[in-house]
């Protein structure tokens, strides 16, 4: 009666995998499909049946919260003393065990919590200068060697081979990593992945170790099997000894963490190594509704590479849902106050706060959704990283703005001050960094130079009298001020918000309702993806991404990053949606700080009547396929109208209009302000600054002309 009790409520393909003689097994479980259900029913399956007893299984997951919810569920079933351990948990529960023996009697060295400092150290004594994130980088780069069992000596080849992006050059990371392992023994010290080689040479080099071990745990289970890196599969080789009493869970298109030394080939290779392994494809997704799952099979369907074969079809379970929302918004700044907007509906509507998450692909894109749920008055929290002005980098660019106000000229404008007030915090506007660390904080820093265009954007008034007032542009110290508002609104606690998340960080959690935001190509994928299989792999973090929703899904885009910006495309994994799906209007939501009444509609191409998600298509009106019709004289005059404009201005000349708006005018030649307005990424404001100008040119006026009669009209006020 109890093993019909742990079977009853299985679908068929669970229940296979259950019910699955000892032996290799592998589960291919898709998002959603009950894995956690499968593996803890199998566990105690077995051990209900007398297969097998509680003690004699190691179940091994990758985080501790993983781990508690299998002894949880195991308890649940009737079936405790199951061991439920992170590899580095089950390392360090052996070699403490086995201290006596593999230690010959001296005391255990003391665990690092963090390698940072070590790194710093050793990389002062190679002559290498770094800060915080760099030594992050560093420490990354020697966690990626060791997890893949790689030598400093042979760090050179290895990184070459792995098509690695080092922080520094090859051979002076390889210093550094020499210089890490003498300055960690001189100390005494050891770090994880030393714990997990004490596991490995204690089980080869004394054989009663190995034996005592064996004995104990005799059936394996192994979580998220796409993501164990080579020096994890070889603890968990010799934990077997030879033996075949192992079962794998894992999904080939959730690999997401290749840059750490996390591979998917031994899940793919599982059958092929083990010829007699049972194979079970868990596809039934519980999750999510049928909308969100039909949106995760078009993006993960393109998939290629290794991967790709073991590509799961999902189907979804669920009744019915909503579409997912797909918005196409002007810029940044107007699809932060949307989401924000829409978060504060849901939670209006009942929907709680923790239930709702919105994702974006770096921590540094945190910022724009804080600030605008922070206006909308709605609790966050931020998922796997510090809010936006609690990062180290921004606290040390906060002191030195202030510090900055005290020595630039008033009359310097906001932009400049700002960026050459960052430089002393070695900040500089090139291209960021190489190394994940470094670039983040590049890019925080970066945030902080969009924020000062945005704002720089809105003159101060001085009151001159009861009804009439001046403008003055921003200074420095206005800019400084602001930003502490902003902190102060971000700094409030909450216990319970919408959840901010990397989408790495959101890696096995699920919300009721999930934003995906910032969804422009350059982003996701991120322009550091160069090569076949790195592009992949953000296909996959989008897919992960869009399998967190159970309910309602929104995915979103800014043309632009600022008002007036370059224009950009839409991430390239997403499908092309239909006119129906993607056929709502977006309005600027009330309460923003620059609101934009335009609506954004769908766009279909002139030509051949597509659905247009790109921005600079919607500009032109056309697929970019699509025969071009364009009038290069007049777009020869548009450019020479916007650079003497521009220089007049002494403004970039993309802030008059982009490159792809003048294409878009010398293709569809307006002639009146609403044919101006349907040109996407032009609004009333555009319009009312240049629309004679640009209509005179479109009708043959010459730019001398159109000039002329500029500058002979009345100044405004």
């Amino acid at each position: 009666m109890r093993v019909e009790r742990i079977l009853a409520g299985l679908d068929p393909e669970q229940r296979t995998a259950v019910t699955a003689p000892a032996g290799p097994v592998c589960i291919l479980a898709g998002a959603g499909t009950g894995k956690t259900r499968a593996i803890t029913h199998r566990i105690a399956y077995r051990v209900t049946a007398g297969e097998i007893a509680a003690r004699h299984v190691l179940a091994v997951t990758f985080t501790a919260r993983a781990a508690a919810e299998l002894r949880a569920r195991l308890g649940a079933l009737g079936v405790p003393g199951v061991q439920a351990r992170t590899f580095h948990g089950a390392a360090l529960r052996q070699v403490r065990y086995f201290a006596s023996r593999l230690l010959a009697g001296r005391e255990m060295p003391e665990l690092l919590d963090s390698k940072v400092r070590l790194v710093t150290l050793a990389a002062a004594r190679v002559g290498l200068r770094t800060d915080r994130a760099a030594a992050r980088d560093l420490a990354g780069e020697i966690e990626w060697a060791k997890s893949s069992l790689v030598e400093p000596g042979e760090y050179v080849v290895a990184a070459a081979k792995a098509l690695r992006e080092t922080p520094h050059d090859p051979a002076k990371v390889a210093e550094v990593f020499a210089g890490y392992e003498k300055v960690k023994r001189a100390n005494g010290v050891i770090d994880f992945e030393d714990m997990l080689r004490a596991a490995v040479w204690g089980i080869e080099e004394h054989p009663d170790v190995a034996e005592q071990i064996r004995a104990q745990y005799r059936h394996l289970v192994v979580d998220e099997y796409q993501d164990v890196n080579p020096l994890q599969q070889r603890l968990l080789d010799v934990w077997l000894g030879g033996r075949d009493d192992l079962t794998v869970v894992g999904d080939a298109s959730q690999t997401i963490y290749s840059f750490t030394g996390a591979t998917s080939a031994y899940l793919i290779d599982f059958p092929r190594l083990r010829q007699d392994a049972v194979v079970v494809r868990l596809v039934r997704d519980y999750r999510s509704t049928p909308q969100v799952v039909g949106l995760a099979n078009a993006v993960i369907r393109q998939a290629r590479g290794a991967e790709a074969r073991l590509r799961l079809e999902l189907v979804g379970q669920r009744p019915p849902g909503a579409e997912p929302d797909l918005r196409i918004f002007p810029d940044e700044p107007a699809e932060a106050a949307a989401v924000a907007v829409r978060c504060r509906d849901l939670i209006a509507a009942g929907t709680p706060a923790r239930e709702i998450a919105v994702l974006f692909r770096t921590n540094a894109q945190s910022e724009a959704y804080e600030k605008a749920l922070a206006e909308a008055e709605v609790p966050y929290q931020v998922q796997g990283a510090e809010r936006f002005f609690e990062r180290p980098e921004i606290r040390q660019a906060l002191v030195a703005l202030r510090a900055a106000t005290r020595s630039t000229p008033g009359e310097t404008p906001l932009v400049p001050a700002v960026v050459e007030a960052l430089a002393a915090v070695g900040w500089a506007p090139e291209q960021p960094p190489p190394g994940g660390a470094a670039r983040e904080s590049w890019e925080a820093l970066a945030a902080l130079v969009q924020l000062a265009e945005e704002y720089a954007a809105t003159p101060v008034l001085l009151p001159i009298g009861e009804a009439a007032s001046v403008e003055r542009p921003v200074s420095l110290a206005d800019f400084c001020a602001e930003l502490g508002r902003r902190a102060a609104a971000q700094h409030v606690p909450t216990v319970e918000g919408v959840t901010l998340a990397s989408l790495h960080s959101a890696k096995g959690l699920e919300w009721d309702a999930v934003f995906l935001v910032g969804l422009s190509d350059g982003t996701l994928p991120t322009s550091y993806a160069k090569t076949a299989e790195q592009v992949e792999e953000e296909r996959r973090l989008l897919y992960v991404g869009v399998t967190r929703a159970r309910q309602w899904l929104w995915l979103s885009y800014a043309s632009a990053r600022s008002p007036g910006g370059r224009a950009r495309r839409p991430c390239r994994f997403l499908p092309q949606f239909d006119r129906s799906g993607a056929g709502r209007t977006v309005d600027a939501p009330a309460g923003s700080r620059k609101p934009d009444r335009r609506r954004t509609q769908v766009v279909s191409c002139r030509v051949c009547g597509a659905t247009l998600l790109a921005g600079a298509d919607r500009k032109l009106g056309r697929c970019a396929t699509c025969p071009s019709d364009l009038d290069e004289e007049l777009l020869d005059r548009l450019r020479d109208w916007r650079a003497r404009v521009a220089g007049a201005q002494k403004v970039p000349a993309y802030v008059v209009f982009t490159d792809a708006t003048l294409l878009a005018l010398a293709e569809r030649r307006p002639t009146r302000p609403a044919e101006l307005l349907a040109i996407a990424g032009i609004g009333p404001r555009k319009v009312a600054l240049y629309g004679d100008a640009v209509l005179a040119l479109v009708d043959g006026v010459r730019v001398d002309d159109v000039l002329l009669t500029e500058e002979s009209e009345p100044t405004p006020g």
